[in-house]
């Protein structure tokens, strides 16, 4: 998306992302979108939702009491508002690793990574409470055996995703390098650059320095955050940066726990304001329905099949909401339950279905945290109800649910039936036809939303042959393909009947290629550029 300042009535304008200079359009503002988008990274790293506002909030004060020029300040609003934002690029290596990799998460948060001591009074303590003796034991001696390379790799993953969003999201270069350095430490052997000192962006720095504070402040008090921040002054955070907000957190925790965090970040940031013109909506959502289907590379390009789907039924009925912003979101409360549960291999039962019941309920909080993207909440948190009142979150009946909500429903069962899954192999086009009409004639499905849905997928024009991008070769996309699938190098070779040695020289031409180095990176990059087709032939 490119970016151009457009004027905006009488002495404001804004930074339009998506629309040509000097062009009048209907926008709304990124902070807006990102009030409520935020929430996927909140809930996808095991936090409150919210939490990303209000470190936003914060970094913007703090940056403004150190008399930042705006261009720092706007970096560091967006930069605390995308901290978590790469969080899922890592979910599956880390839930096949540790387990649940939201209480991995968690445990990692509250420790001081400048501090290799706190692996034993913070991280292991919390990893390990209330786990029977054996699950323990396990943890421990994975965390000591792999404990260092996870890290290294989980931080790569975290902020190259990041930054790849930051990018597609339209954000300037101060943005984009803040939140690929937010994981530096002032005394440096950080990653992803063992940055150090002033080297460090700015940007990353209050964002790092503010989400500690909110983390702390949520869990015990302004005491408690002061506490924490002080204690990682020197190590993980910088000492100037430090004694300036340990001065002001009281007054600073107080106005931001006062007043409602995205109405201080609306009102707090520098004009120009950024924002997204209107037509280009779908595309943000676009980029947060990637993150969301990094989760587990079951489930990669899901949402933009959903999205399809849907649009062109809703378009097919005559239908004014737009369904295709509402499939590309549809699924990102998914981020608020562990991958441990979404790649078992069997049917969920027990908490884990609970867990699973209330991923709708998680997408619809999301988007109702944006003013623009309320008004699809009720139509996204209602995709798994169905007619007879068997679906969830809420049970909803016939009577409760709109033309809209019917047809994503039906896009959603479609495309989820057509897709490989733990316990199942993707079903062939034509059975998922079957299955889908089956369940319209027994009540569940909408019969006409059914007719639409698989009128559009009868008729899917398919995809026009195009040059690679990034000078990939066609058996570097097949690599590719399967490194986003999570197949590492022995695999690769395996299932392509080449050399182990020749698969590794593959991929790291393509990482080299395509300017990344992790798993994770490398399949958002294959589904940015809709590279994924097939994956399940």
């Amino acid at each position: 998306m490119s970016v151009a300042t457009v004027p905006r009535g009488v002495g404001s304008s804004v930074m339009m992302v998506g629309a040509p200079s000097g062009m009048v359009v209907v926008a709304v503002r990124l902070v807006d979108l990102l009030a409520g988008l935020s929430r996927l990274a909140d809930l996808g790293f095991g936090l409150r939702a919210g939490e990303a506002m209000r470190s936003c909030a914060l970094a913007t004060a703090l940056a403004r009491s150190m008399d930042l020029p705006d261009g720092e300040v706007r970096a560091a609003l967006y930069t605390a508002l995308l901290h978590h934002v790469g969080c899922t690029g890592y979910a599956h290596e880390t839930a096949s690793l540790f387990g649940d990799e939201l209480a991995v998460n968690v445990a990692a948060g509250r420790g001081d990574d400048a501090d290799p001591r706190d692996v034993f009074t913070t991280f292991l303590p919390m990893l390990t409470h209330g786990k029977p003796v054996l699950e323990r034991a396990r943890l421990v001696l994975t965390t000591l055996a792999k404990g260092s390379r996870f890290g290294v790799d989980f931080t790569t993953a975290a902020c190259e995703v990041g930054r790849a969003a930051a990018r597609r999201l339209g954000l300037p270069d101060e943005v984009q390098g803040g939140v690929y350095h937010v994981y530096e430490m002032w005394a440096g052997s950080g990653f992803p650059s063992g940055l150090r000192g002033d080297e460090i962006p700015v940007a990353s720095r209050i964002a790092r320095l503010t989400g500690v504070a909110v983390l702390f402040d949520t869990v015990g008090g302004v005491d408690l955050a002061v506490a924490a921040v002080a204690k990682r002054g020197g190590g993980m955070l910088d000492p100037g940066m430090v004694a300036h907000f340990t001065d002001r957190a009281a007054a600073m925790l107080g106005d931001v726990n006062r007043t409602d965090p995205r109405s201080v970040a609306l009102a707090a940031e520098p004009r120009p304001v950024v924002s997204v013109a209107d037509e280009r909506l779908a595309e943000v959502a676009e980029v947060f329905a990637d993150l969301a289907d990094l989760k587990t590379p079951y489930l990669h390009g899901h949402s933009t099949g959903v999205a399809a789907l849907a649009g062109r039924a809703g378009e097919r009925l005559g239908l004014t909401a737009d369904l295709r912003v509402a499939g590309l979101l549809h699924d990102v409360g998914r981020v608020a339950v562990s991958t441990s549960v979404w790649e078992k291999p069997g049917r969920l039962t027990g908490d884990d279905g609970e867990q699973v019941r209330l991923h709708a309920y998680h997408s619809e909080r999301i988007l109702a945290g944006s003013d623009r993207l309320a008004p699809l909440a009720p139509i996204v948190g209602r995709h798994h109800e169905r007619l007879d009142g068997s679906g969830y979150h809420r049970g909803c009946t016939g009577a409760d649910l709109a033309m809209p909500a019917r047809v994503l429903a039906a896009a959603d069962a479609y495309q989820a039936m057509t897709e490989r899954r733990p316990h199942r192999p993707a079903l062939p086009p034509e059975r998922a036809r079957v299955e889908l009409i089956a369940d319209a004639r027994a009540g569940l499905l909408d019969a006409e939303a059914v007719r639409a849905v698989l009128a559009v997928a009868g008729d899917d024009p398919g995809r026009v042959r195009r040059a690679l991008p990034a000078g990939l070769s066609d058996r570097e996309l097949e690599v590719l393909r399967l490194v986003a699938e999570g197949c590492g190098n022995a695999r690769i070779a395996e299932r392509l009947v080449i050399s182990r040695r020749t698969a590794e020289h593959h991929v790291q031409h393509i990482y080299t290629k395509i300017g990344v180095s992790s798993r994770a990176a490398a399949a958002l990059f294959a589904m940015e550029h809709d590279l994924l087709a097939d994956k399940d032939g």
